[in-house]
């Protein structure tokens, strides 16, 4: 089983910075992309950024410019740095990793608990 695990939510005034961390672990054979996905109270989860094993990201056009994220392959380890936060930025964000355990299996999405950001006027 391969999981992940969020940290580095919590409360910033408009115009701030946070940066959450995902790490996974457990029985990995390999990762494909890791990203970071959110919801916004009354909304559904909608895509921030993925990156894949080669570095290519797609981030989301409402965060482009803002947030960054960079992934350590050898600690399989992603970060999002999140810069010029807004109050729509609110929600709880999840980590998700496509993985697979072992070289036969195929990928599966696995994904986090979730870590809240709350971005207050």
């Amino acid at each position: 089983q391969v999981q992940v695990l969020e940290s580095g939510g919590g409360l910033v005034q408009a115009g701030g910075s946070l940066r959450l961390s995902c790490a996974a672990s457990g029985r990995i054979f390999a990762i494909n992309a890791m990203g970071w996905y959110r919801q916004a109270p009354g909304k559904q989860r909608e895509l921030v950024v993925v990156v894949t094993n080669s570095g290519s990201t797609n981030y989301a056009d409402s965060v482009k410019g803002r947030f960054t994220i960079s992934r350590d392959n050898a600690k399989n380890t992603v970060y999002l740095q999140m810069n010029s936060l807004k109050v729509e930025d609110t929600g709880v964000y999840y980590c998700n990793a496509n993985a697979k355990t072992t070289w036969y299996d195929r990928y599966l999405e696995v994904w986090g608990q979730g870590t809240l950001v709350t971005v207050s006027s």
